[in-house]
């Protein structure tokens, strides 16, 4: 076909702009480029992990079928179920669109944070992995595109003695050696025995040093051979996390995360801004709204966002974009299933500002059974290049881990 362009908008030419626009796109559908297709039904299965992980699947009259994952939290597939009127009969490529909706219309529940915006983000997914089926495309091209092929992955460790530094060690260097991770985590807000009062948030130099002497034990153990993080969820006082950033100063800190409590971002700026050890703080802040004052004011070195919690994927890219204005990077935090996993490294693949995206399930054996596809191998995940997520439920495994009292979702 040989187009003369100063025909496009001429009303009366054998093809329009809307002629060309799918053929450019690739977009041969006999149902009108997937224009008419219609969403027919949303559910829910919750799959008892080590999270209660709950996987969303949106279903259309052409018979494809998405599947994604919101944040566990109690009520949500309540929510989701809320929800459905206010999909069905809508055209599943009109995401943004859809989001926005699903935002107003849940106005009423609180849908600024909280689990309402994590059960829209199961929903977001799921047409993510749903539009990339109808249109033939990797995920990541929905998102503008992938910089990378492989997006690193952080495996968060734990043991059974998570205050004894030399444990902690001990599991750093098996995770390096014999999983294949070259980037880690571990918690530092945990017991040390100097504690005279927890309730009070405030840290005694006793309980500095042996949160240094865990810092100390597994970075010197693992050396260069991996990056080390550690956590201290949203535990200390700003006094306390100032004065145990500067002790930590000395060491390879990749990142400490979340040494303050989320609510108050001008405390979390303050403990940023007093050291050269690398802060990061995120996840219990939700949708780009929720992320612009950290952003902003740059109260933090790295953001830590959590895809199927903060907004979905499309969000998650809009918080990267912010944060990119800034040159700040992005790690994500993650404790999902396989699915929510993918859809995070589809965004990370997207982003130019990524730096990993986390693992929590290293001791659950059966974490990969949930899908079809190998998800992380040697540190990192591949980002596959079939349509959607690339992810392909087992439903076998599925129906074995459900939550009492469960339905599994239809198999179409």
């Amino acid at each position: 076909m040989t187009l003369d362009y100063s025909q496009l908008h001429d009303p009366n030419a054998e093809y329009t702009m809307r002629d060309l626009s799918a053929e450019t796109m690739g977009v041969t559908s006999s149902r009108g480029g997937g224009r008419d297709i219609e969403i027919t039904d949303v559910q829910t299965t919750m799959v008892d992990g080590n999270f209660p992980w709950t996987l969303v699947r949106v279903y259309t009259d052409a018979g494809i079928v998405g599947t994604g994952e919101a944040y566990w939290g109690a009520g949500v597939p309540e929510l989701i179920e809320r929800m459905k009127p206010f999909v069905v009969g809508e055209n599943p490529l009109d995401i943004d669109r859809l989001y926005e909706h699903l935002i107003q219309k849940m106005s009423g529940e609180g849908s600024i944070e909280g689990v309402t915006v994590t059960a829209i983000a199961g929903i977001e997914v799921a047409l993510h992995d749903l539009a990339g089926k109808i249109l033939e495309v990797p995920a990541y091209q929905l998102l503008g595109g992938k910089y990378r092929d492989d997006v690193r992955v952080y495996c968060d460790l734990h043991t059974e003695e998570e205050a004894d530094p030399q444990a902690c060690a001990d599991e750093a260097e098996y995770a390096v050696e014999n999983l294949g991770y070259d980037a880690i985590k571990f918690d530092l807000d945990v017991p040390s025995g100097h504690e005279k009062d927890r309730s009070n948030r405030h840290l005694r130099k006793l309980e500095i040093d042996h949160k240094v002497e865990i810092v100390e034990a597994v970075t010197g153990r693992v050396g260069d051979r991996a990056d080390v993080a550690f956590d201290c969820h949203w535990t200390y006082t700003g006094d306390s996390a100032k004065r145990l950033a500067e002790a930590l100063e000395e060491y390879d800190v990749w990142w400490l995360e979340d040494p303050v409590p989320p609510e108050n971002h001008d405390i979390q700026r303050q403990v940023t801004r007093t050291t050269t050890t690398p802060i990061t703080a995120g996840e219990n802040v939700y949708r780009k709204h929720g992320m612009r004052t950290l952003i902003d004011e740059q109260a933090v070195d790295i953001v830590a966002p959590d895809m199927p919690k903060v907004g979905g994927m499309r969000e998650t890219r809009k918080i990267a974009d912010l944060a990119d204005l800034y040159y700040i990077p992005v790690a994500m935090h993650n404790v999902s299933s396989p699915v929510g996993t993918m859809a995070s490294a589809q965004v990370g693949a997207a982003i130019p500002n990524m730096l990993a995206v986390e693992y929590h399930s290293y001791e659950l054996s059966w974490w990969n059974d949930l899908v079809e596809e190998t998800i992380i191998e040697d540190g990192s995940i591949t980002i596959p290049e079939q349509p959607g997520l690339g992810t392909t439920l087992d439903l076998d495994t599925v129906a074995e881990h459900m939550v009492d009292g469960e339905t599994l979702f239809d198999p179409a």
